[in-house]
This record gives C-alpha cells, structure tokens and sequence, in this order.
C-alpha cells in the first residue's frame, strides 16, 4: 500500500471499514461538509467531514484499499446539483457508495445487473427542494487509478482535486428520459420531500 501515499496508520483506518457497507456507514457518520472544497481522501481522513464529491473520492480511494477499482460516477441533473458516486460490482452486479445531503441517494446494496438500472434505483429520491425529479444522465465509470502519473499522489494530497470534477462533466453521459417523459413528470409530493430531507443540512 505504501504506492498509494497513505501512512500505515491510514491505511489500517481505511482497511478497518472492511467493505462498502463499513466505507458507507464511515461516511453516514460524517456531518456534511457545506465548503467549496474538493478534499482529498487524506483530508477527509482528517478533518473528519466530507460532502457528496468528497465522499465519493474518498470511498473510492477506500475501495481500492480492500482491493477494489477505484470507480467513480457522474449523475447529471437539471435544475439541481451533480452527484457522484464511488461505484463497485460483487459477483458482476453493481452496488453504489455516496454521501449526500439527501437520505434517499446513498448506499445501494450491490444487487444492480447495469449502471443504467443502479442509476435509476436513484431517480425517484433524487428531487430539488421544489420537489422536481431533475436525474438525467449518467456517466461511464470513471477509474481513478488512470490518474496515478498525471496527478500523482491525489489520494493524499494537500491540495483540492478540482480536476476530478471537471473530468467527470466533460465526459459524454448516457440520457435516461426521452422528451416526452421529461415533460409528464410530476412533483413528489410533501411526505417524500420531507423523508429526502431527515438530516439535511441547510447552507
């Protein structure tokens, strides 16, 4: 592990979650970071905190500490923030790991046969506070570990990783609504909006 740049320390913190379910249950623990920041997954180690982008690079940094891809994913929204999730397939099926400010878009158990399916398990939680559906597309799956040489040491770096982010919106993403659809959707209703938001917290 000593290529990858963390300490023994960290690693042995990181190789302690051992497996999604304790990378997902490390960052619920998290309050949720509300800085423009893009931390490394070192300093989220550290400071204890992370939000949804964080999150997602400091899973997929765990992952790859318990000896899976690093694998990132882009959901594309309209009228609502980006997220992003660290991606992971067990047996050939997909399950996600993500922090969010949303209930509804975090762990998915690793149960999905495509991304596409993994992606839509998210759509009827993913809502804005006027209670609009806004998921659109999804990215391929980014893996980090393409970035090694480029940005050496990313994973413990001091300095924030903007270039993560402006990758993943440059890519080309896959649509998931034909028009028509698009123009009959309808708004959640009270209750949902109020489970999405258990824990949020306002900037």
């Amino acid at each position: 592990m000593s290529d990858l740049g963390f300490t023994r320390q960290e690693v042995r913190r990181l190789r302690a979650l051992r497996s999604p379910v304790g990378i997902q249950r490390a960052l619920d623990a998290m309050p949720y970071h509300l800085a423009k920041t893009a931390w490394s997954p070192r300093r989220v180690l550290q400071e204890r905190t992370a939000h949804c982008l964080e999150g997602a690079i400091f899973a997929a940094a765990a992952l790859r500490v318990l000896g899976f891809p690093p694998l990132l994913l882009d959901l594309e929204a309209v009228q609502d923030t980006d997220h992003v999730i660290a991606v992971y397939r067990v047996n050939g099926h997909w399950g996600a790991i993500a922090k969010s400010n949303f209930s509804g878009l975090r762990f998915r158990a690793p149960v999905y046969r495509a991304l596409r399916e993994l992606t839509m398990s998210y759509f009827e939680d993913y809502i804005n506070l006027r209670g609009d559906r806004t998921l659109r597309a999804y990215s391929r799956p980014v893996d980090l570990a393409r970035f090694d040489r480029l940005h050496a040491g990313w994973m413990t770096s001091e300095a924030d990783l903007w270039w993560i982010p402006e990758y993943l919106v440059r890519i080309p993403h896959t649509h998931l609504l034909a028009p028509g659809m698009e123009r009959s959707l309808s708004r959640a209703d009270r209750r949902a909006l109020e489970a999405g938001l258990v824990g949020y917290r306002a900037k």
